[in-house]
This record gives C-alpha cells, structure tokens and sequence, in this order.
C-alpha cells in the first residue's frame, strides 16, 4: 500500500510540474501586452483580445474534444504531449506573425485550443489515479494551473531589458519541456476514469437540475472574476507603483508582485480551499472564499497609489480566496449530475463558465478609462455576489447531501 501511494504521489508530483510548465503559454503574450499594443498598433479595445483569443480557443478545444470523446479515445500519455508540441509551436509562430494582427489573434486562438488538451486531460488523468482523496489531488494540480498562468510574470521581472519575443521563445521552450516530462513520466493508472460523452440532449438534464444550475451559477459568478483579475492585477500595480520606484525596478517588483499574487498565492489557495471544503462543506467554502474575494476586488481599488506593501497585501490575499474555491465547483457537479450525464455538465460548466471570462476581461479595458483604477475592479464584485447567493441556495436543497459526504 505504502509503495502504491509512493507512486501515486510521484506520478501526481511529474503531472503537476508538466502542468505548470505548459500553462506558462496561456498569458505568454498577455504578460507584455503593452509592448505588443505598440508592436501590433492595437486599438485599446483590441488590447484584451490578446487573453480573449486564448480563452475562446480554448472553449471551442474544450468542446471538440467533449463532443468526440477525444480524452476517451486517445492516451493521455499521447494527448497531453502531443497537445503540448503543437500549443508550442502555434505560441513561437506569434513572434514571426504578430505585425498581422488577424493571424496574431488566430495563433493565440490556436495556442488557447491546444491548451484544452492539457490542462482537462490532466485532471482526468489525475482522477485515475486518484479513486480516493481525489479532492486533494485536483487542489494541487489547479494550484500548478494558477503558478503556470503566472510564470510568464515571473519571467519578465527576472528579464528586464529583454524583448517581448524572449518571453514568447521561454514559454514555448517551457511547454517543449513539458511534453518531454510527459513522455518520459506518465504512466498508465491502474483504473481507467472515463466520463460520460458529452451530447446536446443531456444539456436539458442539466438545466433542469436545479441543485446542479445553482452550482454552476457559483462556477459563472466565480469565473467572471478570477480571469480578469488574473489579467489585469499585473497592469494595476505597475501603474499604482510608478511613483515609488524607477522604471527599471518598477517593472521587476511588479511583475514578481503580480506572479506572487496569481501563483504561489494560487498554490496556497487551491490547497487549503480543498482541504476546508472536505470539512465544512463546499457550499460554505465557496460562499466563504467568494465573500473574501469580492471584497478584496472593491478594496484594492482604494489602495490605487498607495504604499505598495499594502497594495501587494490586498492582492495577495485576493489571489488565494480567488482560485480557492475553484475545484469545488466541478466537484460538486460529479456529485450532483446523474452519472449518465455527468461528463456533459461539466463540459456545460466549463464552456459557459471561460466564455463569461472574454466578457470580464473586455470590459474591464472599457470601464477603466470611464471610473479609473479606483473603481474599475469593484464591477467584478458582482460575480462573487451572484455565486454567494447562488451557493446559499443550494445548501438549503435536500439534495446538497450529496456533497461532500453530507457536509453539505
């Protein structure tokens, strides 16, 4: 037994490290999204595009892969590298194509479609490995998601004076890397996890489950915060530190504040998250960790220009309640959906739920110029609002026992 979970823990260890490497593609551009306004001559609208594509590619991947069963049809030992090499490869071809700006929004559209053969494929494949304390294994694999998303910050901060296409070349070497650790490391679980195909006519099953619909409206309030924050928190200290100091070290404690905040606040935040959830219940670990979130995206705001210790403590704690609540959506849903539609619901979950992003993302670069950096975040807050109110319904359905062993 002890050799049983030696390994599961290794093999857990190897798929996280894969993650966090390959996830660095996901904002390699968006990392240096004002120098490539510049380079590309955006339009200011155009500028959260350089995330938006990302986000819609990988819906659509997502979607594809859902509809064909591919993670069902294809080894995750083949699929996860594979999807890897090519995200790579359509990442690079941006550096050669970015002056057209269509083709450069349709190499990210690319990047974001492979990325969809990543990060799903590792959950699943965690999830065979993982029969029993499951919960754990997926908080830390997310916690891998959220350091990798932030990888690009912390490059750029250790960069300074290097050009926007280096970041491009190390994240593509990063996710080159990832696929090498794939092949050399994954190894077939003992107990294959397969979830149902997802088909159209199962949607109906979904939104008629009320139990299930309220989770999902948490998951929809709780992503339309955590991506825009993600994308924009960097570009907020940047500007809110610019009177304290030089523009060389303005850019390096920036950009380490904003990987800190996203990533190894992230990591902390996945983790506890799932370890609270197991004892209090997921729908008041959501609620809780989206009422902390949501206060902190109208907070920070006030802080704008302030001492950057207390700016960078505000952020901080907003990116451990932002993520932390995450897995305990889709986890709620393997628990509430009907087995014979469970793979469809979190296919529903997951469209609905990154495709709201492009929303928050977009609209953030309107509301900014109109209300400044003061308010500009508060607006988020409405997502946290809607899945507090969301959850706290569904813990007062009779159905909610099924979650978490009854915890509710």
């Amino acid at each position: 037994m002890k050799t049983h979970d030696a390994k599961r823990a290794r093999v857990l260890i190897w798929v996280t490290l894969a993650e966090v490497l390959a996830m660095s593609l996901w904002f390699s551009a968006s990392a240096v999204s004002s120098t490539l306004a510049a380079v590309m001559k955006l339009a200011p609208y155009q500028v959260p595009w350089i995330t938006g594509s990302v986000q819609i590619g990988f819906v659509v991947g997502a979607m594809v892969s859902a509809i064909f069963g591919i993670q069902d049809r294809i080894n995750p030992r083949l699929l996860f590298p594979a999807s890897a090499v090519l995200a790579s490869i359509f990442n690079l071809l941006f550096v050669f194509e970015v002056h057209i700006v269509i083709i450069g929004f349709i190499l990210r559209f690319l990047t974001g479609l492979f990325l969809a053969g990543i990060y799903p494929v590792a959950v699943q494949f965690i999830s065979s490995w993982f029969p029993k304390g499951r919960g754990l294994a997926i908080g830390i694999l997310i916690g891998g998601l959220t350091l990798g998303s932030a990888l690009p910050e912390l490059v750029v901060g250790l960069s300074v004076g290097g050009t926007w296409e280096r970041l491009i070349l190390i994240s593509s070497g990063l996710a080159l890397i990832s696929a090498l650790i794939s092949v050399a490391t994954f190894h077939d679980p003992p107990a294959s996890f397969r979830s149902s195909k997802f088909t159209w006519k199962n949607i109906s099953n979904v939104i008629k489950n009320r139990s299930l619909m309220y989770d999902n409206v948490g998951y929809f309030g709780h992503m339309w915060e955590l991506y825009a924050m993600w994308t924009w928190i960097p570009t907020f200290l940047y500007l809110s530190w610019v009177n304290y100091f030089t523009n060389q070290s303005l850019l390096t404690y920036s950009t380490i504040a904003a990987f800190a905040s996203i990533g190894v606040a992230g990591i902390i935040g996945a983790i506890v998250g799932g370890r609270i959830a197991d004892k209090i219940g997921r729908t008041a670990e959501t609620a809780g960790s989206m009422l902390i979130s949501g206060l902190c995206s109208v907070i920070i705001g006030f802080t704008f220009g302030d001492v950057p210790a207390i700016t960078f403590a505000i952020a901080f704690i907003w990116g451990i309640t932002v993520i932390s609540d995450s897995a305990q959506f889709s986890t709620a849903v393997t628990e509430l959906a009907s087995r014979e539609y469970v793979g469809s619901a979190l296919t529903f979950q997951m469209a609905v739920g990154f495709l709201l992003t492009v929303g928050s993302i977009d609209l953030m670069g309107y509301i900014v110029p109109i209300v400044g950096w003061k308010f500009a975040f508060s607006f988020l807050s409405i997502g946290p609002l809607i899945g507090i109110i969301s959850m706290l319904r569904l813990r007062i359905r009779p159905d909610s026992v099924m979650m978490a062993s009854g915890r509710r």
